[in-house]
């Protein structure tokens, strides 16, 4: 089978360029699932903890801006073709789990 020399899209080079997009965000989500993990694994001590709603409301706005961050880098079309379009999903979970308990915190 041959191949033209200018494409960039070679079934050979896919293992490598999976490697080297999944790598970066494998680890970005990671991240992220702490986030989300802190956020929803701790409570505020009672209504005077105010340290306690604030880290856990920061742990929120980190997890949502790294899901931000997960969706932007998946939604580049080369990384999209390479990727699959499964790696929207680990972004979208835990931005709507992060989103949600932002929003229940009182």
């Amino acid at each position: 089978m041959t191949y033209d020399h200018d494409s960039i899209d070679l079934p050979e080079d896919r293992g490598c360029l999976r490697w080297v997009l999944g790598v970066p965000l494998t680890l970005v989500h990671l991240l992220n699932a702490f986030c989300v993990y802190s956020a929803v694994a701790f409570a505020p001590q009672g209504e005077w903890d105010d340290q306690g709603y604030a880290g856990i409301t920061m742990a929120c706005i980190c997890a949502i801006a790294l899901s931000l961050l997960g969706l932007a880098v998946t939604a580049i079309p080369s990384v999209r073709r390479a990727m699959g379009p499964w790696w929207f999903a680990p972004p979208l979970v835990l931005g709507a789990i992060a989103f949600v308990r932002a929003w229940t915190l009182h």
